[in-house]
């Protein structure tokens, strides 16, 4: 196969990812890194400054070898030679110079801008609801925050200047070729059609090379990740070939993706080091027979072709250049995909994503602004909810939700598995906003209170806790306001929660746990994210099913310290056993996306079947 038709060979096909690639302009692309390199544009023009100066600098040799070759050596004069010679030394150290002043302008600046556009995107991704995390794979994520930023540090260091550097050096190049013999430079000018039309195809099948490999090695930093979290279960049910060959296929995948961009630069690279190659060869050949006929001195030649020689470098770095500005394109694409995904999730997403401020806290509208400060408790009026990525066809999966819990109470909502009990209390927090009706505290909407205001008023506790690479007494404190609590408060939230464990652990409170905590037990992670939910004296407490990991023993401990908490608080509390629900003044009874009964807890087990069915254990029987 020949080198053209490799570069026009179709592209291996692409790997899954949320936001398919569409065409683009690589310029475009690139431009939108113009605000974080807007700081930094007076050091970086005179980084390209000094470049083109090194360069200029360089293209100064032939004329000095010139007038060595017609002047000193013809002459016989060895003084001329040693004072051309040391000017030739002069040159290369004043050209080393420039470029080493070049690199020291833009090294720490360009660090910089990639941990201002690292932290833009860390922050963003914490403001993003749940909604878009469902829908994007952490290893996406963490490659966009990792590698695609590398590379794009790397275009801003040496690509983006040499691409105006090497322009600049052509042009100025030429202009000294054609002052010293213009046609020789005419001559060389042959291959600049052929090249560009070739760099164009070379860049479009690139660029799908280089989005192809990033999506890859996304998906693959996925796989590594979710093997490295999953490590018990892979062991436990010996799935790790079964991971190996997964493992194994998706790296090939990216070596095979890799390989094939690797073919697409060689190739490029081999034409374009050929053609200007044989230009040269045969304006030597040209420039020879002139010399022989007295048309063109000695020294002209030996110029010009050191002139040219010169501009090979310039010449035959377009096809790097380009590769790494493709990829440069690319993973500007990536991230802005994940920092545009507000605009691009807006009908979900953006009151969410309002300001960090307090300017909007507590207000409200309507009869909403007239209640707003005074003690009304937690009310859920005509509450819908539908995932964004449900079909149109299929209902809602919470409908019509009408609950209030008065201030001070704590009420328990129990239902058969899937009928929307997590979903509901992950409304009041706002980790998804509901798609009907209005949820407010003590009269305030939810929907328009920032999201600083709501998480000081609500704290919540997941059956399936979450800890952090961080100390025990860290992760307690994640639960406080932004004023943070003292020593007291941690040691009480740790005592409510009956995690007396802690005392026995080599450092006590500032003991590290593990990744996810998986060095502590299961129902362990559960006592600390109950004290962390705790910590901070919450007006709202929304907890989902707390206690399921505990031992009745530790379960009664956690009750009789938690009644005391939940006098203070407006509480939620997601229960499947008995005992639970004891905690609560009332009972909701949620039934297919719906509140089916409330009261007390014998009042339910008095009037309604299904509840009698769910605090018996018969709870197959009441999901038919």
């Amino acid at each position: 196969m020949s080198v053209v038709a490799r570069i026009v060979k179709t592209m291996p096909e692409a790997t899954t990812d949320p936001t398919p690639p569409r065409p683009r302009s690589a310029i475009r692309s690139l431009l939108r890194l113009w605000p974080y390199v807007r700081p930094i544009r007076g050091r970086l023009t005179a980084s390209a400054v000094a470049a083109v100066l090194a360069s200029s600098v360089a293209l100064l040799i032939p004329l000095v070898l010139k007038w060595i070759v017609d002047g000193p050596v013809v002459d016989h004069d060895p003084s001329g030679v040693w004072l051309g010679g040391g000017l030739l030394l002069l040159l290369g150290l004043l050209e080393a110079g420039l470029f080493g002043m070049r690199r020291w302008l833009v090294a720490r600046p360009l660090a910089s801008v990639e941990a201002s556009m690292r932290a833009d995107l860390f922050r963003h991704l914490q403001r993003l609801p749940v909604a878009f995390h469902d829908l994007w794979a952490s290893g996406q994520l963490l490659s966009r925050a990792t590698m695609d930023l590398q590379i794009l540090r790397m275009f801003l260091a040496f690509p983006l200047v040499f691409l105006v550097v090497n322009g600049a050096t052509i042009v100025l190049g030429f202009a000294i070729l054609f002052t010293q013999a213009w046609t020789l430079g005419l001559m060389l000018l042959l291959p600049i059609l052929p090249l560009v039309i070739l760099c164009s195809v070379f860049e479009a099948r690139y660029s799908l090379a280089a989005r192809t490999a990033q999506d890859q090695a996304g998906d693959l930093a996925t796989l590594v990740e979710e093997s490295v979290l999953g490590v018990r279960i892979i062991k436990s049910f010996g799935r790790h070939r079964s991971q190996a060959e997964a493992f194994r296929g998706k790296a090939h995948g990216l070596r095979r993706t890799e390989l094939h961009k690797a073919r697409l630069l060689s190739d490029i690279w081999a034409l374009i080091m050929t053609l200007p190659e044989v230009a040269i060869g045969a304006a030597l050949v040209f420039g020879i027979m002139q010399v022989s006929d007295g048309e063109l001195s000695a020294g002209t030649l030996v110029a010009f072709l050191t002139t040219a020689l010169a501009l090979r470098w310039p010449v035959e770095s377009l096809g790097f250049l380009l590769a790494i500005s493709n990829e440069a394109a690319t993973a500007a694409d990536r991230f802005f995909e994940a920092i545009d995904a507000e605009e691009a999730d807006a009908s979900g997403i953006g009151s969410y994503l309002d300001s960090d401020s307090d300017s909007g806290a507590g207000a409200v509208s309507g009869a909403g602004a007239e209640a707003a400060g005074t003690a009304d408790g937690l009310r859920f009026e005509g509450v819908c909810f539908r995932y964004p990525d449900a079909p149109e066809n299929t209902p809602d999966l919470l409908h019509g939700i009408d609950l209030h819990i008065r201030p001070g109470e704590t009420m328990a909502l129990v239902g058969a598995t899937g009928c929307g009990k997590t979903t509901l209390t992950a409304l009041i927090p706002r980790l998804h906003d509901a798609t009907g009706g209005r949820i407010t505290l003590d009269g305030a909407d939810i929907a328009v209170l920032s999201r600083q205001r709501l998480r000081e008023l609500v704290a919540v506790a997941f059956e399936e806790p979450t800890l952090f690479s961080a100390t025990i007494r860290e992760n307690v404190e994640m639960g406080a306001g932004p004023d943070g609590v003292d020593e007291a408060a941690v040691l009480r939230a740790l005592e409510i929660a009956q995690c007396d464990f802690v005392a026995r652990l080599p450092h006590g409170p500032d003991t590290q746990v593990g990744e996810q905590g998986l060095s502590l037990s299961g129902g362990q992670r559960q006592r600390l994210a109950l004290a962390r939910a705790v910590v901070g004296r919450p007006d709202f407490l929304v907890l989902d099913d707390p206690l399921s990991a505990l031992d009745v023993h530790t379960e009664a401990l956690v009750e009789a310290a938690l009644r005391e908490v939940l006098a203070d608080s407006t509480a939620l509390v997601v229960a499947h056993r008995p005992s639970t629900v004891l905690l609560a003044d009332r009972v909701a009874l949620m039934s297919r996306g719906r509140i089916a009964a409330v009261g007390t807890h014998h009042e339910l087990l008095r009037t309604n079947a299904e509840y009698r069915h769910l605090m018996s254990g018969d709870s197959e029987r009441s999901v038919a």
